[in-house]
């Protein structure tokens, strides 16, 4: 593809900052690395105004009482975070700007962000990732020492489906987040199997996903037993679309959490499910989504929501080019097959010929040899009689004639 698909996971990222009223800091929350440091838009805050929010190790776990500071160029502005540890900034000049706290000795920056003239944004710290990583990853290796135990799984508040456009074709991406709420793993009696819908072409696994996933046609396979907490798994798409309307039905064989679908919004594209409660323009970095949330769902029950006014175009012209380019192609099979003008020669004309040049030739290679130099006339002449000699042979190996022995055998 042309273009970065690093918009899914802004996307994503928007989703839980701005859908539809949710809380940003609810329950189901992101990575916090895939948040830490990044400026968010907020069009709901004042125009120009960045809040700071600093945590320890989670979402929701605040940090009040520390100082954040934001430079723009040489200004530096200091604040402290309340008790949702929260620091707010206003009256910040245009410019590129940083945000900086430090919290228990850590250092901490965002990334580079360009202070807003209209709304605002948010942006993150968070605290302890690495320590909280480790511990991450001691707890993993405990659970996975022990023995799987029978149980279920479910797709978490945080999977996803995003679809975006590359040209006119449609790409889909899913995000899943199987979660096992068990403090072992679970095995739910075999892989998980999710079949992708029948317009679904070249699907693929996106690298970070678990290494049990594996995608074969529009088979999504998930190999358990499955670990205590997050199983993340991205599966990647071109959904194949003829018509203007197009409904997409996507089943999962265990429960989903939410439905949740963002779509990029291209010219007056429109999204409608009866599973959805709403459906709401979501602005984002790359561009508008139409972001559509439902209720839970239960296995098996589908999701099926219709993508309207999509860009079709007539294929017409690419018909045409693709007949013009058989035609093409036909002719030239057609010209290599045909016998040439010299391959209906009369073969006894052009044996004739051929004995008259070879006579000529002695003559002229019996004078070289006797030692007396040609005359430059001469010596032209001899060097045409043997391209046309070549010649002749050509044609005469390309005339219908006994291949095997007999009358009419080129020399």
């Amino acid at each position: 593809m042309s273009r970065s698909r690093f918009g899914v996971f802004v996307l994503g990222l928007g989703i839980w900052t701005l859908g539809l009223g949710v809380s940003p800091y609810a329950q189901q929350m992101p990575d916090p690395s895939q948040i830490h440091g990044r400026a968010l838009p907020a069009p709901e805050l004042k125009d120009g105004t960045v809040t700071v929010r600093v945590v320890r190790e989670a979402i929701g776990n605040d940090a009040p009482g520390q100082q954040v500071r934001v430079t723009v160029g040489k200004t530096t502005k200091t604040a402290t975070t309340d008790q949702q540890g929260r620091a707010e900034f206003t009256g910040l000049p245009s410019g590129e700007a940083r945000a900086e706290a430090t919290v228990d000795g850590e250092v901490m920056q965002s990334q580079p962000f360009a202070v807003p003239t209209s709304g605002g944004l948010r942006v993150i710290l968070v605290a302890g990732m690495a320590k909280a990583a480790e511990r991450k990853k001691r707890e993993e290796a405990a659970a996975l020492a022990a023995p799987a135990m029978k149980g279920v799984v479910s797709l978490g508040g945080d999977t996803r489906i995003v679809m975006e456009f590359n040209n006119d074709t449609l790409f889909a991406f899913y995000l899943l987040e199987i979660e096992n709420t068990a403090r072992t793993r679970v095995d739910i009696g075999g892989p998980l199997k999710i079949e992708l819908p029948p317009e679904a072409a070249a699907a693929r696994i996106r690298e970070g996903s678990s290494p049990t996933a594996e995608v074969d046609g529009t088979h999504l396979t998930v190999h358990g037993p499955f670990a205590p907490g997050t199983t993340s798994v991205q599966v990647e798409f071109s959904l194949r679309f003829t018509n203007t309307s197009h409904t997409v039905t996507q089943s999962f064989p265990v429960s989903l959490q939410r439905a949740v679908v963002g779509v990029e919004k291209v010219g007056n594209l429109a999204m409608s499910s009866p599973q959805f409660s709403s459906v709401t323009e979501l602005p984002t970095e790359n561009g508008v989504y139409l972001l559509g949330q439902g209720a839970a769902l239960q296995p098996g029950t589908p999701l099926t929501f219709t993508l309207a006014n999509l860009p079709v175009h007539s294929r017409t012209a690419q018909y045409t080019a693709l007949a013009l380019s058989v035609l093409v192609a036909g002719i030239g099979v057609w010209l290599a097959m045909k016998p040439t003008k010299s391959a209906v020669v009369d073969r006894k004309t052009l044996m004739s010929r051929r004995d008259t040049l070879l006579t000529e030739l002695a003559q002229l290679e019996a004078r070289r040899r006797e030692g007396s130099a040609l005359p430059e006339k001469s010596e032209r002449r001899r060097l045409r009689i043997l391209n046309e000699l070549e010649q002749i042979y050509s044609e005469l190996d390309a005339t219908v004639g006994p291949r095997g022995g007999g009358e009419g055998i080129a020399a």
